[in-house]
């Protein structure tokens, strides 16, 4: 029986804990500093406790008898999870976006016993782990190109847009400078740019640059490759409202007023699609070739529980890269990529086959 903790009781906390404990084989406690989101858990089997993540002494305590924790909350407590999973010996997964905060895991994965695998989700996360897979198939590489976005099935505002995840985190995306890949060396790049416009299926989308959803790609691919860019779907005619709204209204520099407006104004929905798109080109055996990935994800049921698309390609994914190494596919102590995930182990798995 693997005991883990995860930390904090939101959606996506709630969806692991689900998916995990469902399993019979592992034992979950979830912890949150909001009595109100404890209150609303309702995962039977799943034990509760107040934990506040920013406090040393509450960390230490809820870690006690614990395998391993997973930082499900906002993303700048995970510095402080982190921390305490160094000093305490537990195995570290989040699903965070900011570099920062895999800046600092990074570090303190240097010489631990146990595993520190951050960026554990959708972007990055799956989309790392696939862009990997396809580069290896080729001999040289030209470009990659990571598209990846999570969208309401009925988008009914002008922004063509609802709440599906962390509102922190889709603020962090929009204003955070971006890596990208180009003429083979990395750099950085201002978010909202480079936009583009595609179809799928019939369906027409517009994608610009983000932060965060490169994962560890580019230090893996500088000098590997010319171009590698990564960029968030959206429906047509979101960048130019964002726009309006962050620049000429400048509330890029007034985050905490962004999220109470964005929070007030734009609905939630579960009634979402995850869309993920990949596309490398490269040489094989001399020859210029391109081939590509590309997954619309709707929620479902498992077992008897609906899940969203974000809450369940996102929770999915973290819950398959735990279960891979507890299984010994993954290094076991050090810093974990998400480049070190096998995409067929990853689509075999018993979570990561919401993906194959």
């Amino acid at each position: 029986m693997h005991k883990i903790l995860i930390l904090g009781a939101g959606r996506i906390g709630t969806s692991m804990a689900a998916l995990l404990q469902g399993t019979g084989e592992y034992q979950v406690t979830i912890g949150d500093v909001n009595p109100a989101a404890l209150a609303a858990f309702d995962v039977p089997g799943v034990q509760t406790r107040a934990v506040d993540s920013t406090d040393a002494h509450a960390l230490a305590e809820a870690m006690k008898g614990q395998g391993a924790v997973v930082g499900a909350g906002p993303f700048a407590v995970n510095v402080h999870i982190a921390d305490a999973a160094r000093t305490y010996g537990l195995d570290y997964y989040d699903v965070t976006e900011d570099v920062a905060v895999t800046n600092r895991v990074r570090h303190l994965a240097q010489g631990a016993s146990t595993a520190f695998v951050p960026q554990c989700g959708l972007a990055p996360g799956v989309i790392s782990i696939v862009a990997h897979d396809l580069a290896s198939q080729f001999d040289s590489l030209r470009e990659l190109r990571l598209r990846v976005g999570a969208l309401p099935k009925y988008p009914a505002n002008g922004l063509g847009y609802n709440l599906t995840w962390s509102t922190e985190g889709l603020i962090n995306e929009y204003l955070n400078p971006c890596d990208v890949i180009m003429d083979s060396h990395r750099v950085a790049v201002p978010p909202m740019e480079g936009l583009e416009h595609f179809a799928i299926n019939g369906v027409e989308y517009e994608a610009f640059t983000t932060s965060g959803g490169v994962g560890s790609l580019c230090e893996t691919y500088e000098g590997q490759v010319e171009t590698l860019t990564y960029k968030t779907i959206r429906f047509p005619g979101h960048c130019a409202a964002m726009r309006l709204i962050l620049e000429d209204l400048n509330l890029k520099s007034r985050r905490g007023l962004l999220k109470e407006i964005l929070e007030g104004a734009i609905p939630q929905t579960r009634q979402d699609v995850v869309v993920v798109f990949v596309t490398a080109t490269g040489f094989q055996k001399g020859r210029l070739m391109q081939t590509s990935f590309a997954r619309s994800i709707s929620g479902q049921m498992v077992g008897e529980r609906e899940f969203s698309a974000i809450e369940l390609t996102t929770a999915a994914a973290a819950c398959a890269v735990i279960d891979l190494k507890n299984s010994n596919h993954l290094p076991q102590t050090g810093f974990v990529r998400q480049e070190d995930v096998s995409l067929p182990a990853f689509l075999a798995n018993r979570f990561g086959k919401v993906y194959a």
